[in-house]
């Protein structure tokens, strides 16, 4: 064998041998728990044009306030700038009220824990009120998930001189047997911790039950539409501000 040939053969041995090691950094697998196992509970991420900027942290407004919230959610929150509606009762009602948005395609209360980011929002000290909500958690582990992750926030929101509310969701139409769930497991949640409840998806059923209107879903029998979010962001108004809910809503 001559020497050509032995170097050879020794940089492929090199080769075999670095290409059998393990990379040195490990990518983080980040922590998924949707809101339920149920299909229509996995949410597809919204085209952007649809979106125009709804999936995203948003800043507060620069206005002067009396009230300040955070919205925590997925896009059940952001479809429709669900904050902006709420703004907008608020104003009608004579209540001048600041709001910041922490919403994201397909976001589970863990993955917003894992985020940190609604950690330091609620560090901060500068919000009256914390609305949190994931997917519809009629099941076991979105449930387990609501309670759970629901009480750590409100932990927080005790420690920095915020109320926490629970917003109640509702299942796509195609699984409106699980609408029990929902109420149940949303009402337990917030009763175990003492937190507020903006029952959206009850009023929503007591609506669909009484008059077989099914307006309030969007195009894809999940998402709301905009009468929906109206809906939604009057009862979240009037339930966290203690007031009497207007009659048809």
């Amino acid at each position: 064998m001559n020497l050509r040939t032995l170097l050879f053969l020794c940089s492929c041995f090199v080769f075999l041998v670095s290409c059998s090691q393990e990379p040195d950094v490990v990518p983080r697998a980040v922590p998924a728990l949707p809101g339920d196992s149920q299909a229509p509970e996995a949410e597809s991420t919204p085209p952007v044009a649809e979106n125009s900027g709804g999936a995203t942290e948003t800043p507060p407004q620069p206005n002067p306030a009396d009230y300040h919230v955070l919205f925590v959610g997925n896009s059940l929150t952001y479809r429709n700038d669900l904050p902006g509606l709420f703004r907008a009762v608020a104003m009608d009602a004579g209540k001048r009220v600041a709001t910041e948005m922490l919403a994201f395609p397909d976001y589970g209360l863990i993955d917003h824990w894992y985020d940190g980011k609604v950690q330091e929002k609620i560090a901060s000290g500068v919000f009256d009120y914390v609305v949190i909500q994931q997917g519809p958690s009629s099941q076991q582990e979105g449930r387990e998930s609501l309670i759970y992750y629901g009480g750590l926030l409100n932990s927080l929101c005790e420690e920095n001189g915020a109320q926490l509310a629970y917003y109640m969701v509702w299942p796509a139409r195609a699984y409106y047997y699980t609408f029990g769930g929902v109420i149940e497991n949303y009402r337990y949640a917030a009763a175990l911790h003492s937190t507020l409840l903006c029952p959206v998806g009850e009023r929503w059923k007591e609506h669909f039950d009484g008059t077989g209107d099914f307006s309030y879903y969007g195009p894809d029998n999940f998402h709301p539409s905009e009468a929906g979010s109206k809906v939604a962001a009057t009862i979240i108004y009037y339930s966290l501000f203690s007031a009497e809910r207007p009659q048809g809503n």
